[in-house]
């Protein structure tokens, strides 16, 4: 079977961008990606797409040509980017297609998220309680996890003033100004005890990356990341994952420890061949239990790796280079893919201020609702 590589990438800013809808955000990423490979939207013959709150994604045909490609609309909550990826790769993997396209974009109205608990398949009451998808459930999980493994506050804050310092260095990064840890541990207290710059907002933004096969991007003349491995895998029994209204006493594995352990089989690597990772923040603590949950580290040594710089830009595993979820927000058709577009950016030794030196091997890991997570292995 056939190597697939990603020839072309493009994004829209994340953040606000008042005037431009989210379809507008997407179309500007496609063109982006076209013009980086150097393509026309008529050489594409298939996409992937996503969008939550911006329409579907299939809109973006009559914009940019209806040339009877086949296009599929995905939703599957914040991981519907990796899903899409997924979809790509596998289309190009059957020996189907050679080259295509994979978006996402979405613009969220202004507050927080609002899921509905029965459109999920969980009764009403828990939604009244208050827990669902809201900062307190957040906040309860990684107060659980801190007090099991050891890890104090400021850990959290830690993790909030590295995504700051590094959304300041990244173009399409929403929060351009570093916050010092001090700031971050005093600011407003949202759910204890995580402060408001411990959580990431809903958002705008697009993201899109062309793929091809082995064979057609030489033929192209084009170059680009392997993708070594995509997977997927959803949360199995005694599980506790964001939409869980209870907590089994005999724990089971989380999706994100299945699906990394798939993408790492898949593609022969491990946590200690990773130079650059990008991991769902969705809070300042999601990225300390998913450094764990991926392999990277075991329970209870976060706190020392990120005191001792171990996850900034210079340490040995730099984690979220553009700023994560903290710095970017979270436009949810886009999130996952502007986490491998970040990691092309750095394999292709694109960073600039933020660039991973010697970049070899980038690693992705996108969690959505209610309980799936998706990761990406690119090899340069």
């Amino acid at each position: 079977m056939t190597d697939i590589h990603i020839v072309g990438a493009g994004i829209h800013p994340f953040g606000r961008t008042d005037g431009r809808s989210g379809l507008d955000q997407g179309v500007f990423a496609i063109q982006q990606a076209l013009d980086d490979a150097g393509l026309q939207w008529s050489d594409m013959q298939f996409a992937f797409g996503g969008s939550s709150a911006a329409g579907a994604a299939d809109a973006a045909l009559p914009r940019m040509g209806l040339t009877g490609m086949q296009f599929i609309n995905v939703n599957n909550g914040c991981a519907t980017g990796g899903s899409s990826i997924l979809g790509g790769y596998a289309a190009i993997k059957s020996g189907d297609y050679d080259l295509g396209i994979v978006i996402g974009f979405d613009k969220h109205p202004r507050g927080a998220f609002n899921a509905d608990p029965e459109a999920s398949g969980l009764p009403r009451w828990y939604g009244e309680t208050g827990m669902m998808l809201t900062t307190q459930f957040f906040a309860n999980k990684i107060t659980r996890y801190m007090a099991l493994n050891g890890i104090g506050s400021r850990t959290l804050g830690l993790v909030a003033e590295k995504a700051f310092e590094n959304g300041s260095k990244a173009p399409h990064s929403w929060r351009k100004q570093p916050v010092d840890v001090d700031t971050i541990m005093n600011a407003q207290m949202v759910s204890d005890p995580l402060t408001k710059y411990m959580f990431c907002s809903p958002a705008e933004g697009g993201v899109a990356l062309i793929l091809a096969s082995d064979r057609k991007m030489r033929e192209l003349g084009l170059s680009g990341p392997k993708v070594r491995a995509a997977a997927i895998r959803t949360r199995p029994t005694g599980s506790f994952e964001v939409f869980s209204p209870s907590l089994e006493i005999e724990r089971g594995q989380s999706a994100t420890q299945l699906a990394s352990a798939a993408a790492w089989e898949m593609a022969g690597l491990g946590p200690d061949d990773v130079d650059v990772a990008q991991l769902q923040d969705t809070e300042s603590g999601a990225e300390i239990m998913h450094m764990a949950e991926n392999g990277f580290c075991k329970d209870g040594e976060q706190e020392k790796m990120i005191a001792d710089g171990v996850t900034r830009i210079g340490g040995r595993l730099p984690v979220n280079t553009d700023g994560g979820c903290l710095a970017c927000g979270e436009p949810i058709g886009a999130s996952g893919l502007r986490q491998v577009y970040e990691n092309v950016e750095q394999l292709r030794g694109r960073g600039d201020r933020r660039q991973v030196e010697g970049a070899r091997i980038g690693y992705s890991q996108v969690y959505g609702a209610p309980g799936l997570s998706g990761c990406v292995v690119l090899e340069r």
